[in-house]
């Protein structure tokens, strides 16, 4: 591995063999598949080495939340040959900023309002493309989260799926930082719903999707059905 020793990299295939098997347990837990789940490895701050070394682990799945740090990645990746890595933004955007996230993104998770879809769905038009999308939904309502109201959600669906450029494949949402495992099951558990709830709403759409669980409460968002994980620090440790 270039510029990083061998003991980094052991510990990053450490932590993501420790990772998956915590994944497997809390799946068979609530009776679903291990490949029901997709860790993407939430790789924003740290270097192309940290990222270099989870690839030759096996993982494929990258998030990060910054447009510039993503696209220096992006040519750091073909550089290297690290040619089978699927992007995931996992960031909101501002609205001067939609028109970059016209992007080799295999998911967006954050859509956090219809201006920001309207937005990606023109830039997207005008780059002939289509983009694949979630919905960020604020189930817990704190002022600091971004998001729809899961109420506001519902009303604006029709619209949403009536963009042209956007495929709408499910939900994302942050839970509060609590150790409080019966709140972070209901967060998740409302998310689900949520989801549920508009699928009944658009029987045609695909929203099997839900992007719930970080770093301290992945266990609780499997066990309530989450479909993506975004785990960071368990991975690569702390942040700069």
């Amino acid at each position: 591995m270039r510029n990083l020793t061998i003991t980094r990299v052991q510990e990053i295939e450490d932590n993501l063999t420790t990772v998956r098997a915590r994944m497997d347990a809390a799946a068979g837990r609530a009776g679903r598949t291990p490949d029901a789940v997709t860790l993407v490895a939430v790789s924003k701050t740290h270097p192309m080495a940290d990222i270099e070394a989870a690839y030759g682990a096996g993982q494929r799945d990258f998030g990060e939340n910054r447009l510039d740090e993503f696209w220096e990645k992006v040519e750091a990746a073909k550089a290297r040959g690290l040619n089978e890595i699927r992007w995931h933004f996992i960031g909101t955007f501002q609205s001067r900023q939609t028109s970059q996230g016209v992007a080799p993104f295999a998911l967006l998770h954050a859509v956090d309002r219809v201006k920001i879809a309207n937005r990606l769905n023109r830039d997207a038009g005008e780059a002939d493309c289509v983009l694949q999308v979630l919905l960020e939904i604020n189930v817990s309502g704190e002022e600091s989260k971004h998001g729809f109201a899961p109420a506001a959600v519902k009303q604006a669906l029709p619209m949403l799926l009536g963009l042209p450029n956007l495929r709408i494949n499910g939900l994302m949402t942050m839970a509060p930082f609590v150790a409080d495992e019966a709140r972070l099951h209901a967060v998740f558990s409302a998310l689900r719903r949520t989801r549920d709830e508009l699928q009944q709403m658009a029987p045609d759409a695909d929203l099997r999707q839900l992007s719930m669980g970080m770093t301290n409460d992945y266990e609780a968002a499997i066990a309530e059905g989450a479909t993506l994980v975004r785990i960071g620090s368990a991975i690569f440790g702390a942040r700069d």
